[in-house]
């Protein structure tokens, strides 16, 4: 199992992050962070975004084990296919 994470960075300086782990074809979606000082500015959301558009690209499935992930997913309905059919209600999708 390797784990490592995505990073959002502004002007040099950490304003978010993704980790996860991966472990044959599944990417396991396990935290995301965003410092109290950006919060409410969408980083979350949108460092989110390109972390299931490259899983999609790479033919990755996700699993998100992070909540906030999870609703991310809910919400956006082209990234529920990532989350194997089995798993989906396991997430609350």
């Amino acid at each position: 199992m390797v784990g490592t994470k995505f990073e959002a960075r502004s002007d040099g300086e950490l304003v978010g992050l993704v980790t996860f782990r991966t472990k044959g074809e599944h990417m396991a979606l396990t935290h995301t962070e965003v410092p109290q000082e950006y919060s409410g500015q969408g980083i979350a959301g949108g460092l989110v975004r390109h972390v299931l558009t490259h899983a999609r690209d790479e033919g990755w499935s996700v699993l998100p084990y992070c909540p906030f992930i999870s609703a991310y997913i809910s919400t956006h309905d082209e990234f529920v296919e990532l989350v194997p059919e089995n798993r989906r209600a396991e997430f609350g999708l």
